[in-house]
Order: C-alpha cells, then structure tokens, then sequence
C-alpha cells in the first residue's frame, strides 16, 4: 500500500489507510495484508473470522458499507497460487462513498466460507452463483443450489480445469413448480402462472 505523503491529511487514501489500520487492529493476524489499486483498497481476511468482518463493515455506522455489489471467486490454478481460490466480496458505502474488496483465500480440498446472508440478504443469489460456477461452499446459506445451470450439471464451469469443450443435455425437463419458492407458487394464479405451469 502507497502511505500518505507527509503532511497529507483527511484524504481518500488517508481514509483507505485508516480503515485497514482499524481492521487490523481490531481483527488482528486474521487480517492478513491489504493493498491499495486504483484507488480502492482490498483487505484479505482468514476465514475464521470473515463473517465477523464483513459484520462490522456493514453494521458500524462509521463504516457502513449497507451495499453488497457481488460475491464472486478467483480461480489462480492457472498461476500454482497455493491456496488455489479467493472469494471477493464487492462492497459500497451509499453513506460514506466508499469502497472496498474483501478476499478470503481457500484450499483446493476445503473451499468454504459461511454465508453472508444474515448480513445482507442480497447475498443469497451471488452466493449461490459462486456456489454454482465455482464450488464453493457457503456453509449455512437457506438454499444453496445450481442458478445459472441446471441441476443435472456435473462440475463448475469457471474452474480452471473444467473442460472447455464439454458439453451436458438436459436429460429431463426442469419442473419450474417444484423449484420455485412458496411464496411464487402461491402467486402461481396471476399473470406469470404460464411461467410456473407443470
């Protein structure tokens, strides 16, 4: 990370520096480094103490990161990086007009985080992307299953090693009604039933 020029103060970078200094001081080895890009700042994070984190980001109100951007991964295979994924979590303060990455670093056999999902509940559906196009694991999501391919769908296709050129058929037809929540099945009656029909 670039310090601040001496005699600099108040400004972004000054803030960016402040809020890794905070994290460190707060969360201790777990914050394990973070770098500056750009103008935006990443902070990696172990994941014993991610959810705790990510926790404080959203619900200080210093900090108040209350918009979660995306929940993706990062696959180095390609690079021998050891651990082998990331996953990122994309983050904006509305209030503070701020922003911010956190990255969890994960072993090829044990790529899990818990869910973010009591933090934000927009969190569901990228988890469940990262979930599908990657593996990994969100321990304790309500719902953790395929949203991009269908449920027969062997593999993850972001992987580094997933086969280009392999090729799934839908052996059966998706029943839309067995999938969907209660809450749209409940609905089913107006407009959209066409949609959900068996």
């Amino acid at each position: 990370m670039t310090p601040a020029a001496p005699g600099a103060g108040g400004g972004p970078l000054d803030d960016r520096l402040d809020l890794a200094l905070r994290l460190s001081e707060r969360f201790g080895g777990a914050v394990r480094g973070a770098e500056e890009f750009r103008g935006d700042l990443a902070v990696t994070v172990a994941r014993d103490r991610l959810h705790d984190v990510l926790a404080m980001l959203r619900c200080e109100p210093d900090l108040d990161f209350a918009f979660l951007m995306d929940v993706t991964a990062v696959d180095h295979l390609a690079w021998g990086r050891i651990p082998r994924f990331d996953v990122v979590y994309h983050l904006y303060s509305l209030t503070h007009h701020r922003r911010l990455r956190v990255k969890c670093p994960l072993e090829e056999g044990d790529a899990w985080v818990p869910t973010a999902t009591d933090v934000w509940q927009g969190a569901d559906w990228f988890e469940r992307e990262a979930w599908d196009m990657y593996g990994i694991v969100f321990e304790g999501h309500p719902n953790l299953r395929r949203i991009l391919c269908h449920e027969d769908f062997e593999g993850h296709p972001l992987r580094k090693d997933f086969p280009a050129d392999k090729r799934f058929f839908l052996p059966r037809p998706a029943n839309l009604r067995e999938q969907a929540p209660a809450w749209v099945r409940e609905r089913a009656g107006g407009p959209a039933a066409g949609l959900i029909s068996d």
